[in-house]
């Protein structure tokens, strides 16, 4: 029962882009297919998931024995750019229309704060290993959850009678403050 709390908290009361705001260049950017959200989702929820558990490891045993912790940062980094790198030689081979929707989006998921982020959050002390995998994994989750949700959102804006000023990206900003205000409201639910 707790992994479900666990699980329910990361996707939706601490989301990683509606609670946390992290995450939102991605988020923009990417938001306007759903193909193109579902391709980012996944890799940034594959990304978050290994980065933050091998972080997780250097940073407990590793940095903190041999008192290198100021490293963290260039550590997780050098991490979270292996990880993406493989990620991008992947995603061309097997999906090259998915590769040029992406774009300039995916070598950026290096310096994504979500993914950094993560990897910060999951060393504070209070996480096992198994509580940082499946936290992370679940944050990942809700990263993709909420990209593909304000995708289809973005889509509908699209061919709405939406005011001239606010076409574009205003319509979207204002989608994405309403969506964090409705997960806003499940923080007494887990």
């Amino acid at each position: 029962m707790e992994v479900l709390s666990w699980i329910l908290s990361a996707i939706l009361i601490q989301n990683v882009i509606l609670s946390r705001f992290l995450g939102t260049c991605p988020f923009l950017g990417v938001s306007k297919s759903k193909d193109s959200a579902l391709g980012m989702g996944l890799a940034v929820t594959f990304v978050i998931t290994i980065s933050a558990s091998v972080s997780w490891l250097l940073y407990t045993y590793v940095l903190v024995p041999f008192e290198l912790t100021y490293m963290k940062t260039i550590v997780f980094i050098l991490v979270i750019a292996s990880l993406v790198q493989i990620i991008e030689m992947f995603i061309k081979k097997f999906s090259p229309s998915l590769y040029r929707a992406l774009g300039i989006y995916l070598p950026l998921i290096t310096t994504n704060c979500a993914v950094l982020g993560l990897s910060s959050i999951v060393i504070d002390g209070t996480y096992t290993f198994i509580h940082a995998l499946i936290y992370s994994f679940a944050s990942g989750l809700g990263f993709l959850f909420i990209i593909y949700i304000f995708s289809i959102l973005r889509q509908k804006t699209e061919g709405a009678p939406v005011p001239e000023g606010f076409k574009g990206i205003p319509i979207a900003l204002i989608t994405a403050c309403i969506m964090a205000l409705i997960i806003a409201r499940f923080a007494g639910v887990a």
